[in-house]
């Protein structure tokens, strides 16, 4: 999928299908939303009002009220790339969500994806 094709995919897409992959695993919207929330900043009226809007990945994370500081902190490989080397901004952040989500799914402890210090 190209960079400008990802740009312009709809948060509503994705947004079902991470919550499958999490149920799928045992986990919950919730929990799902949770992560999301933490990630960009957005109320859980915030995540819902760009839902139904059908905002695109980019504008999603363009309005983001505040995108967490220790986003930097995410690191791993999702689609075979390493987060940590994807230059691009947006689609750096895309790749956080994805490896958040994919922590959620494998069972990880919330403190722990949520980046908390123990």
């Amino acid at each position: 999928m190209t960079q400008e094709r990802i740009r312009r995919l709809k948060f509503a897409k994705i947004h079902p299908l991470y919550v499958q992959k999490a149920e799928r695993k045992g986990r919950t919207r919730d929990e799902v939303d949770e992560v999301l929330r933490w990630l960009t900043g957005y109320s859980q009226a915030g995540l819902q009002r760009q839902i139904d809007q059908e905002t695109d990945l980019e504008t999603f994370f363009d309005q983001a009220p505040a995108f967490h500081p220790n986003a930097a902190l995410i690191k791993g490989v999702v689609c075979g790339v390493r987060v940590e080397e994807i230059e691009d901004p947006l689609m750096r952040k895309v790749r956080y969500m994805d490896k958040l989500v994919d922590e959620l799914a494998k069972g990880r402890p919330m403190a722990k994806i949520l980046r908390k210090e123990a």
